[in-house]
């Protein structure tokens, strides 16, 4: 079988910033901020973004993808609930995403924050379980290294 069902990968991204760590949960956990960093983009037409960062509470990101992308008028969305929320110390989530109307993975996603004498040590940690035909381990990590330079920029603006 060259397309195993299921390929379950983790990673863990490692940023610090010079910022305490109540600026980077901001940056993290409010809607206004978090929709610039993480759901804003050239490459596509944002359709729903709401968060709602606290226990049992939802946060979803659907977007068509745009002409010069290579699923130009697909619609991929990202479904989830945030399951442990700590103001300045830490968020896990757990979400599905659907390419098309099909599940491609389903992650648990971890956010620690780590205060250091410069401001703050972000530890990201992502574990998946993706399907057949999805965008696998080694993209979904390069997206995050993406996100993650969006959100440097985010939380220097509020400094």
């Amino acid at each position: 079988m060259n397309d195993p069902a299921v390929t379950h990968a983790t990673f863990v991204l490692e940023r610090s910033f010079k910022a305490k760590p109540s600026t980077v949960f901001a940056a993290l956990s409010d809607p206004a901020i978090k929709r610039g960093w993480y759901a804003e983009s050239e490459t596509h037409e944002v359709i729903r973004f709401d968060s709602d960062c606290r226990p049992g509470g939802a946060d979803n990101l659907h977007y068509r993808f745009g002409e010069g992308t290579p699923f130009p008028g697909v619609i991929l969305a990202n479904d989830g609930a945030y399951q442990d929320v700590v103001p300045d110390e830490r968020i896990v989530s757990t979400s599905t995403m659907t390419l098309g109307g099909r599940a491609i993975s389903v992650s648990l996603t971890t956010f620690e924050l780590v205060p250091t004498e410069l401001g703050t040590d972000l530890i990201c940690t992502n574990q998946v379980a993706f399907f057949a035909g999805s965008d696998g381990p080694v993209m979904r990590e390069e997206g995050w290294r993406i996100q993650f330079d969006n959100l440097r920029k985010a939380i220097e603006s509020q400094a």
